[in-house]
């Protein structure tokens, strides 16, 4: 959808305080609004979309004891080699796995060069 607006002015904001018991979510994020509209679809009573600013944006009170922030500190190289190599040792897929599958699937060469 085109709305003139730049990807800057595409903002997500959070509302609430220390004695209202409702966050206010306001947010032009596709994944976002998604989510919020299948939670206030199964949750009726603790989500409410309030307004649809036609331009993308969408406004949702929430119930402030919904809403969670995750902090995560970054991986350490080691700690991502340690996960690389175990996800292949247990066959998860991904990239890696996706080339591998594809070029068996085609008989090309390229399958013997991402087994050695």
């Amino acid at each position: 959808m085109k709305t003139g607006l730049t990807k800057k002015q595409k903002v997500t904001e959070l509302y609430f305080n220390a004695k209202d018991p409702v966050a206010e979510v306001y947010t032009h994020d596709t994944k976002l609004k998604r989510r919020l509209l299948e939670y206030a679809a199964k949750f009726p009573e603790l989500c409410q979309l309030t307004e649809d600013d036609e331009q993308g944006g969408l406004r949702f009170d929430i119930a402030k004891e919904r809403i969670s922030i995750r902090l995560t500190a970054p991986y350490s190289d080691e700690r991502k080699s340690n996960a690389r190599k175990w996800a292949k040792e247990n066959g998860l897929r991904g990239k890696y796995d996706k080339k591998k599958r594809m070029a068996t699937e085609n008989g090309s060469e390229m399958g013997e060069t991402l087994r050695n």
